[in-house]
Formats: structure tokens, C-alpha cells, sequence
């Protein structure tokens, strides 16, 4: 079993920038995939970002690219969503998940946190 709790959000201006941590606990962190997906209100839940259990594997939802990074820090299991230049339509719920894939299919991923909310004024 994996726990995961985020942290770093709030309200942010365009433009502005945030970093959410999502810090693991449980089984080893390093072994598995780990990725950040959002909802926003209304909407499905969206992929993100995910990096892969050794880290040279990332990828980015084309809508965050360029503007987001995913980074693992394993001896402090947590991960972290380094985001730039945020725009209004970034305002979302925020969610770290861990999974046995490298996927952008939330499906696929195994344990969840509860949620981090990002708020971007225009």
C-alpha cells in the first residue's frame, strides 16, 4: 500500500507560478510510476504529467508542456509539479497517483492522494 498526501496549492495569478509536492508512504516509492492529473469543475478528470519508476520516462499533456515539470526526489519520497506560467484554464483539483505502468491512463494508476486545489486568476 502506497499513501499519498499533496500539498502547494492555492491561488496563483497568470502568469505566476506553483510547485505541488505529493509525499509517499508505504511501500517504496521508487518502484513505482508516479503522475499528477487534474479536474477541473465540470470536467473528467485529465492527465497531466508521469514519470516513470526510474525516472527517465516522462511525459506531459500537450496542454502543460513546456510549462510543467515533473521531478522524484526518492530519499524523500516525493515527487513534485513544478508549474510556470500558469494560465486561468491550469484552475483545477490536483491529484498525485502511483501506479505499476507508466501511463497516462488514470485507470491504470493504483493509489491516489485526495486532492490539491490550484486557483488561477486572469
Amino acid at each position: 500500500q502506497v499513501q499519498l498526501v499533496e500539498s502547494g496549492g492555492g491561488l496563483a495569478q497568470a502568469g505566476g507560478s506553483l510547485r505541488l509536492s505529493c509525499a509517499a508512504s508505504g511501500r517504496t516509492f521508487s518502484t513505482y510510476a508516479v503522475g499528477w492529473f487534474r479536474q477541473a469543475p465540470g470536467k473528467e478528470r485529465e492527465f497531466v504529467a508521469v514519470a516513470s519508476a526510474s525516472g527517465i520516462g516522462i511525459a506531459y499533456a500537450d496542454s502543460v508542456k513546456g510549462r510543467f515539470t515533473i521531478s522524484t526526489d526518492n530519499a524523500k519520497n516525493t515527487v513534485y509539479l513544478q508549474m510556470n506560467s500558469l494560465k486561468p484554464e491550469d484552475t483545477a483539483v490536483y491529484y498525485c497517483a502511483a501506479g505499476g505502468l507508466f501511463t497516462r491512463n488514470a485507470n491504470n494508476m493504483n493509489y491516489w492522494g485526495k486532492g490539491t486545489l490550484v486557483t488561477v486568476s486572469s
